[in-house]
């Protein structure tokens, strides 16, 4: 099967030293460095990217073990205080009072919106 591709010229400015052939590598070396440069930009950018959401979702999933306990320990005060069985031991060092004024604040400013 003949090969397909460029017909090669013949003559004196076919051979490889010919100012059109180094200028057509010059810039294919550029185009092909630029094109590494870019590559390699990207490819940082991903990683980059990657650790910033790794991060993220740390502290995303501190978050959600956070507010889980949070939802546990209302629950756990909403059934107490339902049931009228309060076992002051379950919430000795917490300051239910401050809870109490924090919740009617939330409960102000959210009226005001």
């Amino acid at each position: 099967m003949p090969r397909r591709g460029r017909v090669k010229k013949e003559g004196p400015e076919s051979g490889e030293d010919s100012d059109e052939y180094r200028k057509r590598r010059d810039r294919n070396n550029l185009a092909v460095k630029r094109s590494r440069v870019k590559s390699k930009q990207k490819t940082m950018e991903t990683v980059s990217r990657v650790n910033e959401l790794r991060n993220e979702n740390s502290v995303l999933e501190e978050k959600v073990k956070t507010l889980t306990k949070e939802l546990s320990f209302l629950k756990e005060l909403f059934l107490a205080h339902a049931s009228n069985n309060v076992d002051p031991s379950k919430f000795e060092g917490v300051n239910l009072q401050k809870l109490f004024e924090e919740d009617s604040t939330a409960s102000t400013s959210s009226a005001k919106k």
